[in-house]
């Protein structure tokens, strides 16, 4: 079994409250599940009203897959105009 893991630390530009922060968070959140199927949430960073820290995680038979996995959830984030990719760190871990 080979556990795929990803932490991002994502920029919300032109957010005014954290209600708003959290508007684009949970939309986003929600679409990645969805399309990706990986578990996905907030991790950190919850009372900034511009930064936000996701984390996401898949389980699969194959390192290579997971790696693959974790690119798209990369991908994805990179092509939502709302947020912006300020750090990321992702591992496979074999079981």
């Amino acid at each position: 079994m080979v556990v795929g893991a990803l932490n991002i630390t994502l920029y919300i530009g032109g957010m005014k409250s954290l209600k708003d922060k959290r508007s684009v968070i949970k939309s986003l959140l929600a679409k990645i599940r969805t399309k990706l199927n990986v578990s996905a949430a907030e991790t950190g960073r919850q009372d900034e009203w511009n930064r936000s820290e996701l984390g996401f995680s898949c389980v699969t038979n194959d390192a290579s897959h997971a790696d693959s996995i974790m690119s798209s959830v990369i991908k994805y984030i990179n092509s939502d105009v709302r947020v912006e990719i300020i750090d990321s760190y992702s591992e496979t871990i074999h079981i």
